[in-house]
């Protein structure tokens, strides 16, 4: 049974709005935005308060230091680093899950905190590790982002026909719950919910960590395309760095909350990115 087939033979216990005339038949993603959005973050400060603070230590651990990024329309960044580096800490920061201590971030020369939350989490989604169906079938949680924003049921299937197809996800398990789902599928749930939103900025952490070689590989073929065709900025947490370099066009270099590299994947020395990488996670961190 196909995708469209499943959504005509279930009736989603959301609230839908009225079908809305004229719709695109077959559904196509968002058109290029031709707009230079861009993501910007100055002099931005992460600390953690700890239960017994250090002598002289009045701002806490550090998480992030001393932050400048900037981050393009269609960029693929791939973030690195050991243990307690930051990283998901960063793409928490750009989701404002947590607010940083200091610095600012702009989207679209747009002060972060003049956004609403809502408003800017429609903009620019995190899809963490591990994520959750909050107690719904695959074909509910996968169309649940688009009934919060109002959308048409006829649009809902559409988008949710379009990226299940794309990232080979399969009808059959539309109707399966979160415990009928290994942590692979799970995984590839959670990213077809991301893209279903059509995002300006995709959050990924560690995405491919509970995928199969041939479903990673496919996953950032997806994503490098949808990358070059609109523009959309994807920012990536990942260790397998073979990954990272067939994906990313810069990658950051993150080691104890500082950014020690930001470069062109042309610039990146791998040999040595990859002996730097494990000289560090021999190391001792504070894991965050």
């Amino acid at each position: 049974m196909g995708h469209w087939a499943w959504f005509k033979n279930q009736s989603i216990v959301l609230p839908l709005p009225p079908l809305l005339p004229h719709l695109p038949t077959p559904y196509s993603p968002l058109p290029l935005n031709t707009a230079k959005a861009t993501l910007r973050l100055e002099q931005v400060n992460l600390f953690t308060r700890l239960k017994t603070q250090l002598p002289g230590n009045q701002q806490g651990y550090p998480i992030l230091q001393d932050i400048f990024l900037e981050a393009l329309q269609g960029d693929r960044i791939a973030i690195v680093g050991p243990v307690g580096a930051g990283k998901t800490s960063l793409l928490c920061l750009l989701n404002r899950l947590i607010e940083p201590t200091s610095g600012k971030i702009y989207l679209e020369n747009q002060e972060y905190r003049q956004i609403p939350v809502i408003q800017l989490r429609q903009m620019v989604v995190l899809v963490l590790q591990e994520s959750k169906l909050l107690g719904m079938t695959v074909g509910q949680a996968l169309a649940y982002p688009l009934v919060l924003r109002g959308l048409s049921k006829q649009t809902i299937e559409q988008r949710v026909s379009h990226w299940t197809e794309e990232l080979h996800i399969p009808s059959e398990w539309l109707g399966r719950t979160e415990v009928q789902l290994s942590a692979g599928q799970r995984q590839l749930v959670a990213i077809a919910r991301a893209l279903v939103i059509e995002p300006k900025i995709l959050l990924l952490d560690e995405p491919t960590s509970a995928l199969d070689a041939g479903t990673a590989s496919h996953l950032m073929q997806v994503l490098t395309q949808l990358s070059q065709t609109h523009q959309t900025t994807i920012l990536m947490v990942n260790h397998q760095l073979e990954l990272a370099q067939m994906f990313c066009t810069r990658l950051l270099h993150l080691q104890q909350g500082h950014l020690l590299a930001n470069q062109k994947v042309s610039e990146i020395n791998w040999v040595e990115l990859r002996k730097s990488l494990i000289q560090a996670e021999n190391q001792d961190d504070f894991g965050f």
